[in-house]
């Protein structure tokens, strides 16, 4: 039973700006997420689920914060001084511009909705220690910040206020998020009085202990910090995080293990899109190449429903713990504390389903569509069978498609190089996966489809009606915030007259968006054209009838 898509928690890379706090942090020190401290001191039992929204798997600690993790009040005081309003719901709201959700309800979360105190998916607890003495508020990404979703109502319009567990966060932007939290900290540091000021007011709350950790310690090491990047590159990471529903977790990865030179630009492209959740058990590998697969098992081995079963998922979060390392700044040899935890998460989700199509759906052609289906995508994409109006997969064969065959942007799987695969084998946690280069991507589970625009592997295609006409493929599109196009299925787009594809006039869309320019490297939007070179108009219209109901 294996999961697929980007890295089940991949969260793109260098969190922040490399806080590097060793100088001063002598010492292990760790935190647990507060969320789920105040769960135990209540006597709930802290589930899967809940180890979803708020789950550290260890990602809070001295360790981290050297790397990966950031004093949240610093933070967010950073952030609120760019608003009008100084305060920390602005700096939320400028979170929010990110693509990073504040929701009042999640949908399929079951009985009381939980409590959330900030952007979901931003995981922060106290790291402390007594001696020498620390507490600081240290934040780190978990996996609610992408993989949980907006959801849509009946007019295809994004209900940001809604969203629902397991499918992607299509409109995260990592990369304006790194950037704008680095220029942040620069002007923030400009006059660390003020910014210290701020963030006591801001959290009246903030302990003694905690206001003099940040005076003496975190936020010289900031501005040393700083002044090292202006120095250079003046940029939070050597590489970029991509764009809207893109990451870069293999460029993480290499700079965690050592194969990227800090200061040095690097040609890293790799980018993918994030997946829904569903039917990823069926994955006998992980990651859009299958480039990670437990010791001994066959990458392609077809998974069945019904064969995947408790060890399965126990294997498989072996692996999928080890994403901690590019997303968290986990180091390899701990990672193995992480695994029961990710195992609760993937118990939780063993019966995910995502939400049905907001939108209307033509019942006799998605019937023809099935045929089609069956006939043109099936032996890569899976068998499925109609359970009460609504497919379910039964048989994922888990192919490997070379790049000859496909033609897609390669950047992704060479990214996989052997250097990394070497140095992910020496590693303290090489024992527990099979790390290879494969030189293609596997065709992943279409389960949840019409929630994921944009399309293949790198998200260069915005609707799967231009997926389906490659001659019409766009070459500059607009991503991030957008509404459902029902017809079409997936960004809701019309051409400009410099023939961008924009959104619709008076949108209003919730995040930033970014246009994706597809003559950029890793963004090349070819690939999977000769399945439909020969196939009807009314064969494509009828197969996207059929997909809206995955």
């Amino acid at each position: 039973m294996r999961l697929s898509g980007t890295s089940w928690l991949a969260l793109a890379g260098a969190f922040l700006l490399c806080v590097g706090c060793s100088n001063f942090l002598r010492g292990y020190a760790g935190g647990r997420a507060g969320e789920l401290e105040r769960l135990e001191l209540a006597g709930r039992e802290v589930g899967g689920l809940h180890l979803f929204l708020f789950g550290d798997f260890g990602g809070l600690s001295t360790d981290t914060m050297e790397t990966h993790a950031v004093p949240w009040k610093v933070m967010v005081a950073a952030l609120a001084l760019g608003e009008d309003e100084v305060s920390r719901q602005a700096a939320f709201a400028r979170l929010e511009s990110f693509g990073f959700l504040r929701p009042r309800r999640i949908a399929n979360w079951p009985g009381p909705q939980p409590e959330l105190d900030r952007p979901l998916g931003i995981v922060a607890g106290d790291v402390t220690r007594s001696l020498p003495p620390l507490r600081v508020e240290t934040a780190n990404l978990g996996c609610a910040a992408c993989h949980a979703g907006v959801t849509y109502d009946a007019e295809g319009l994004p209900r940001p206020e809604e969203v629902w567990l397991g499918l992607p966060n299509t409109s995260i932007d990592l990369e304006a998020y790194t950037w704008t939290v680095y220029r942040s900290l620069q002007r923030a540091m400009e006059d660390p009085d003020h910014l210290l000021a701020t963030v006591e007011r801001l959290f009246p709350d903030i302990s003694l202990r905690e206001r003099k950790t940040l005076r003496r310690f975190v936020l010289p090491r900031i501005a040393a910090r700083l002044a090292e990047l202006e120095a250079g590159l003046d940029a939070p990471t050597v590489f970029s995080n991509g764009s809207p529903g893109l990451t870069n977790g293999v460029a993480a990865l290499k700079l965690k293990l050592g194969l990227l030179s800090e200061g040095v630009p690097a040609e890293e492209f790799g980018f993918t899109s994030i997946p829904d959740l569903g039917d990823r058990p069926l994955r006998s590998a992980l990651l859009w190449d299958s480039a990670y697969v437990r010791p001994g098992v066959d990458r392609e081995a077809v998974g069945e429903r019904g064969e995947p079963v408790a060890e399965g998922r126990a294997e498989q979060a072996h692996i999928v713990a080890f994403f901690t390392v590019p997303t968290m700044g986990m180091e390899p040899g701990a990672v193995v504390g992480a695994v029961p935890g990710v195992a609760a998460v993937l118990e939780s989700l063993a019966d995910y389903r995502p939400p049905p199509f907001p939108g209307p759906i033509e019942e006799m052609a998605a019937v023809r569509g099935g045929e089609v289906y069956a006939g043109h995508c099936a032996s890569c994409h899976g068998e499925y069978t109609v359970e009460a109006g609504r497919p379910v997969l039964d048989r994922f064969p888990n192919r490997l498609v070379v790049q000859g065959e496909m033609g897609s942007d390669p950047l992704r799987w060479q990214a996989m190089d052997a250097e990394l695969v070497a140095a992910i084998r020496r590693s303290g946690y090489g024992r527990e996966i099979d790390a290879a280069t494969t030189g293609g991507y596997v065709a992943t589970p279409l389960t949840g489809l019409w929630a994921t625009a944009p399309y293949l592997h790198n998200g260069s295609v915005p609707t799967l009606w231009h997926l389906m006409h490659p001659a019409e493929r766009p070459r500059r599109f607009a991503v991030g915030g957008h509404r459902l196009d029902f017809e079409r299925v997936g960004i809701a787009l019309h051409e400009a007259a410099d023939g961008e594809w924009v959104y619709p006039g008076g949108w209003q869309p919730f995040s930033t968006p970014r246009i994706y320019d597809t003559r950029e490297p890793g963004r090349s939007n070819t690939g999977h054209e000769r399945e439909f070179e020969a196939l009807p108009e009314t064969d494509k219209a009828a197969l996207l009838e059929f997909l809206k109901l995955l």
